[in-house]
């Protein structure tokens, strides 16, 4: 390993124990922004649904710790890490990413703001991670009892939401665009609570309730779908994923089986950004046959 690329890895492990003291649980990503660790099962003959049961690194956000130790071992498992991510939706602080996208085609930071008009809230300030794109990072908390879901350009075209199973990347890691780092005047800053009307927003409405459990995949259903998005090759992985979702979505099991995709589509390699976009249009298109 090269001088300099010691001195990233180095670093990476600084900042990310830095935020691990302030209670932030953190996983070590490559230059790639993806998790730095393999799974652990990747070469197991059939898909293997499992958040890290079996006690082996590698499991994505499901590794993420604060403990310090296990900070520094995760990061020892992966010295060519040269970044961190942030897991959201953990206690103590719940972290809400709200990722302003400057590729989008529109002003995603005035979609914003017209939002805030619109339902009445005001954007707080809060710690604001500059991206390499030009793009930015708020940060937010969310209550305890409420689970907020990863979206892309749900709620506004650009705008992604970063929830519970999600990570943000964190300020100081380096990827192969560049270097993430915190807007001026907001390092000090604490998260700022989420506005009640942002939090209406970014929440999916409660489902009523029924008696009967929703429907949940056979053996042979799920892993028949993950294996067929695990054998896309390059050109396929989208169309493949995007496939794979609707017949889930259709049959009535499409959140129970969109962590399992949305893995499998990581291994195809698809970004878990790409990859969770991809099973939230294949819900849309559901909700709508639906009606």
């Amino acid at each position: 390993m090269a001088i300099t690329d010691r001195q990233t890895a180095t670093l990476a492990l600084a900042h990310a124990l830095c935020a691990a003291e302030r209670g932030l649980p953190v996983i070590p990503l490559s230059p790639t922004k993806l998790p730095a660790l393999r799974s652990p099962h990747r070469d197991a003959p059939e898909p293997v649904l499992c958040r890290g049961e079996c006690g082996l690194p590698g499991h994505g956000v499901h590794d993420a710790t604060s403990d310090p130790a296990g900070v520094r071992a995760l990061f020892a498992a992966a010295p060519w890490a040269t970044g961190y991510g942030i897991a959201c939706g953990r206690p103590p602080h719940h972290l809400i990413g709200i990722d302003l996208d400057t590729k989008s085609p529109t002003d995603s930071a005035a979609a914003l703001r017209h939002l805030a008009l619109q339902h009445l809230f005001t954007i707080p300030e809060t710690v604001t991670v500059l991206t390499p794109s030009g793009g930015r990072h708020l940060w937010l908390t969310g209550p305890p009892d409420v689970v907020v879901p990863n979206s892309a350009s749900r709620l506004a075209p650009g705008i992604d939401i970063r929830g519970a199973g999600g990570y943000l990347v964190g300020p100081g890691s380096v990827t192969a665009h560049g270097a993430y780092r915190l807007a001026a005047g907001t390092a000090e800053l604490p998260p700022a609570p989420c506005p009640r009307a942002l939090l209406r927003l970014i929440t999916p409405p409660a489902r009523p309730h029924h008696h009967v459990a929703p429907p949940r995949p056979t053996a042979r259903q799920g892993q028949g779908l993950v294996q067929f998005v695990l054998a896309a090759q390059e050109g396929q992985r989208n169309t493949r994923l995007f496939w794979a979702a609707c017949r889930a979505y259709e049959n009535g099991f499409g959140d129970a089986l969109a962590d399992a995709l949305t893995e499998a589509a990581i291994r195809a390699g698809l970004t878990e950004h790409e990859a969770r976009a991809t099973i939230a249009s294949a819900a849309r298109l559901n909700a709508g046959h639906r009606g």
